[in-house]
């Protein structure tokens, strides 16, 4: 398992393991565990609903507490009005803004919620730009990421230490 082995993958991450997240000195889009072993861009979290604040039509932040930590997380919602869109398609542009404004509206506090999305930094600290939000119902879903937070994380971890072992 190469250090980009996760790069552009969704990784399921507990707040606590997510907030330890720092900026790769490699990669300007990627960030790092404690360790430094891997490249991350991309994450996954699943939590409640404890922040929210809206800005019609530029975007919407939102906290997701998983029981270890808050996860900043940042909803835009300016597709029809940024720059940055108006090279593309328009049709794809409304579609995009549809689902986000559709993401936002599912959003409320005490709702437990399945966020994916980059990681980005902003103002020093991590946080998910998120690219889709699932409103979850089961109550036995947050119980399951956890484990499999725990499990990947184990996994990786013994994957990491062969590597190093191999290359002794």
């Amino acid at each position: 398992m190469a250090t980009d082995a996760l790069y552009n993958t969704h990784v399921k991450l507990l707040a606590f393991d997510f907030l330890s997240l720092t900026p790769a000195p490699s990669d300007p889009f990627a960030f790092t565990r404690p360790s430094g072993n891997l490249l991350l861009t991309r994450a996954e979290t699943l939590g409640v609903v404890t922040t929210r604040e809206l800005k019609p039509d530029r975007f919407l932040k939102f906290s997701v507490d998983d029981g270890t930590g808050c996860i900043p997380c940042i909803l835009w919602l300016n597709h029809l009005t940024s720059p940055y869109f108006s090279r593309r398609n328009p049709s794809d542009v409304r579609l995009v803004s549809e689902a986000a404004t559709r993401f936002a509206s599912q959003v409320q506090l005490g709702a437990v919620v399945r966020v994916r999305g980059r990681i980005t930094g902003y103002r020093g600290a991590v946080q998910i730009t998120v690219s889709d939000v699932v409103v979850e119902r089961d109550p036995n879903v947050e119980l399951l990421h956890w484990l499999d937070c725990v499990r990947l994380a184990r996994m990786y971890a013994f994957t990491l230490l062969l590597m190093c072992i191999r290359k002794q």
